[in-house]
C-alpha cells in the first residue's frame, strides 16, 4: 500500500459549527476522516493535507491568514514524517499547485480522498485525480456538504452529497465507507 496516499481536502475551521460556512454533518465526517488519518499514521503512509484560501480578504470563508482558513485541530498536520500541506486558491486541488508533482515524486498511484465540500472540492479533486491517472477511492462518510439552492428550490445536503457520490462512483472513483475501507486494508 506504499503507493497509496491519503488526501484530506479542506477540513478547515470555517466548515465547523463556529465557522463562517458550517456544513451539515461536518463533525461526524471529521470523525471518520480522523479514523482514516490514524490508519495512515499508524502505518507511516503518506498524507497530503489540502488547505484552501481564497485570494481576497472579502471571501465569504477561508479568508487569507484567518483562523477559519486553518486546518481543524482534529486533522492538524504533523511536522515530522510523511505529511505535507498543499495550499490552493481554487476548487480543484491540482489547479495551480504542485500536488501532482509531489504525488509523482513519491510514486503515488492511488488516492484515498476525504473532506469537504462533497459537491465542490471533493468532486473536483476526485475527477482531476482520475483524469491524471490515479486510482481514487472516496470515503463518502468522511465527506460533508451543505444544502444547495437552485432556481428557488433548496436541495438538502444529504441529497446533494448522495448525487455527487453517485456521479463519482459511476466513472471516477470507488466510493465506499470508512469502516469498510479500513477493514479491507488492515
Amino acid at each position: 500500500m506504499s503507493d497509496t496516499a491519503l488526501m484530506i481536502v479542506d477540513l478547515q475551521n470555517d466548515y465547523f459549527p463556529d465557522g463562517k460556512w458550517p456544513l451539515v454533518g461536518i463533525e461526524p465526517a471529521a470523525e471518520q476522516a480522523a479514523a482514516v488519518l490514524g490508519h495512515f499514521r499508524e502505518r507511516s503512509l503518506p498524507v497530503v493535507h489540502i488547505r484552501h484560501e481564497f485570494p481576497s480578504a472579502e471571501a465569504p470563508f477561508f479568508a487569507p491568514g484567518s483562523e477559519g482558513a486553518r486546518i481543524h485541530a482534529t486533522m492538524a498536520p504533523r511536522e515530522s514524517g510523511n505529511e505535507s500541506v498543499v495550499l490552493k486558491h481554487s476548487v480543484n486541488a491540482f489547479l495551480g499547485t504542485d500536488l501532482h508533482e509531489q504525488l509523482q515524486a513519491q510514486g503515488i498511484e492511488k488516492l484515498v480522498v476525504v473532506g469537504a465540500m462533497s459537491h465542490m472540492c471533493i468532486d473536483a479533486a476526485t475527477r482531476a485525480a482520475s483524469d491524471l491517472g490515479y486510482q481514487v477511492t472516496v470515503l463518502q462518510d468522511a465527506c460533508a456538504t451543505h444544502d444547495q439552492t437552485f432556481n428557488g428550490e433548496t436541495v438538502p445536503a444529504a441529497q446533494v452529497h448522495a448525487s455527487f457520490m453517485a456521479g463519482l462512483a459511476f466513472a471516477y472513483a470507488e466510493v465506499t465507507d470508512t469502516a469498510e475501507w479500513i477493514k479491507q486494508h488492515s
